[in-house]
C-alpha cells in the first residue's frame, strides 16, 4: 500500500510540476495561427467550432481504437498468467479474440478501415 501511495504522490507531483514549468517557461506570444485547431498540417475544418457536426468517421475511429486497445489491455495480464490459467484461460481467450475478430471483420466489411 505504501509503495502505491508513494508512486501516486510522485506521479501527481510530476504532473503538477510539468504543467507549472510549461506555463512559466513557454512563450506567451499568441497569434491567430496558434489558436487554430491543428489537423495534420492541412487547413482546419471550420465545421467543428461553428455548430456543425463532425463527420461520423471521427467517432468510428475513436470507437475502433477503444475496442482494439481494450483487447490489448486484456491480452497482457493473460499472457503473464498463462501457465496458471490452464485450459480454461486458453478457451476464454480464444472466445474473447474470436469476438474481437468478429468486430474487426464487420468494420472491415463496412469500410471503416478505409482512409479516404
Amino acid at each position: 500500500m505504501i509503495p502505491i501511495l508513494i508512486l501516486s504522490i510522485f506521479s501527481g507531483g510530476f504532473a503538477i510540476f510539468s504543467i507549472v514549468a510549461g506555463s512559466l517557461s513557454g512563450p506567451k506570444r499568441f497569434n491567430r495561427a496558434k489558436l487554430e485547431s491543428y489537423e495534420c498540417g492541412i487547413e482546419p475544418a471550420p465545421q467543428a467550432f461553428r455548430g456543425h457536426r463532425l463527420p461520423v468517421k471521427y467517432y468510428l475511429t475513436a470507437m475502433l481504437f477503444i475496442v482494439f486497445d481494450i483487447e490489448i489491455v486484456f491480452l497482457y495480464p493473460w499472457a503473464v498468467a498463462f501457465n496458471k490459467l490452464g485450459m480454461f484461460g486458453l478457451v476464454e481467450m480464444i472466445l474473447f479474440i474470436a469476438t474481437v475478430f468478429v468486430v474487426y471483420a464487420y468494420v472491415w466489411r463496412r469500410g471503416g478501415l478505409e482512409w479516404d
